[in-house]
């Protein structure tokens, strides 16, 4: 069975309409999805580096509860706490943008 000419022509135009709406029609097209793909490897990505910081700081928070010589450590560099007998000197980087401070003549 042979097809018409109007036949023929209509089919060719349901096949272009699917093939359209198969590539940018419809909720997910091709595209969304290739996007979509696109997206999810990076969210992965991204989730695989936060898990590794959150295993980090887990393991940190058991050696800071566990071991003494850390958590004295985080004493004496983060709140400058020091032992009886010693001295602390802290020192500071000058801004080199700033002025240097000017000397003021005492009154006699």
């Amino acid at each position: 069975m042979a097809l018409t000419g109007g036949r023929r022509l209509a089919l060719a135009a349901v096949a272009v309409v699917a093939v359209y709406y198969g590539l940018w029609g419809g909720e997910y097209s091709s595209f969304d999805l290739r996007r979509l793909g696109a997206e999810r490897e990076v969210k992965a990505a991204e989730l695989a580096e936060s898990r590794a910081v959150v295993d980090s700081l887990r393991a940190y928070a058991a050696l800071l509860e566990e071991d003494d010589a850390t958590l004295e450590r985080v004493a004496r560099e983060r709140f400058g706490m020091i032992r009886d007998g010693e001295t602390l000197y802290r020192f500071f980087e000058v801004d080199p943008a700033l002025p240097a401070p000017t000397r003021v003549a005492s009154a006699p």
